[in-house]
């Protein structure tokens, strides 16, 4: 009966990566609390848990198609990239500044978002065109992935003024499936909206979604 029981639960534990898009390395921010809503309740439930702090690494812009071109990644950037080929789920969390995303989470998702990475079985020279989206195999296929998104305007105005929100397409172009959680109106007086998505995040992380 106990290994039955065992096998049952080895088989729901998920590895799971938290990708913390904050710019702030000192912390302390909203993101950081939901993050840790979210990994409470993911290591609760018995799910692995890996952080990648993009605030923690010096990750260089990329400047030119050349750049994403190479296979060569920087170092971060490659064990970024191996720990979530080897996610079952990520999560990725970040303020909205300006109507996107912090630059420094930008600079993190096109590098590591590379064709090189997105589509593992591509060949040196090889042409990619508008098809290779739906041709060519993905490196994130299976997995799953949330996108979670903080803002002072409501969350329905950034969710279709806003759009592409570019951090949940190269997951999508990736091969994951993403959900979005757009947690608008961070800033009211009450701090109640704040605490709700908190104990929602710790429910995320024990279902791993």
């Amino acid at each position: 009966m106990n290994d039955a029981r065992d096998q049952r639960m080895a088989r729901a534990c998920r590895r799971i990566t938290i990708i913390q898009g904050h710019p702030d390395p000192k912390g302390g921010h909203y993101c950081h609390a939901l993050a840790a809503a979210y990994e409470e309740g993911a290591r609760a439930a018995g799910h692995e848990v890996h952080i990648i702090d993009v605030a923690a690494h010096v990750v260089p812009f990329v400047s030119c198609r050349g750049d994403l071109e190479t296979e060569t990644a920087p170092p971060v950037i490659f064990l970024a990239q191996r720990t979530m080929v080897d996610s079952d789920h990520i999560l990725l969390i970040h303020p909205v500044w300006n109507g996107g995303a912090p630059a420094r989470l930008r600079a993190f998702m096109e590098s590591a978002f590379r064709p090189a990475f997105i589509f593992p079985d591509l060949k040196i020279g090889e042409h990619l065109g508008f098809s290779s989206a739906f041709t060519q195999r993905k490196a994130l296929k299976g997995k799953t992935a949330r996108v979670v998104a903080t803002m002072q305007m409501p969350g329905f105005v950034y969710r279709w003024y806003f759009r592409p929100h570019q951090e949940a397409s190269a997951l999508r172009l990736g091969g994951a499936a993403v959900r979005e959680s757009l947690i608008g109106r961070v800033e009211t007086k009450d701090g109640e909206n704040r605490q709700r998505w908190l104990r929602r995040m710790t429910a995320f992380g024990a279902e791993a979604c």
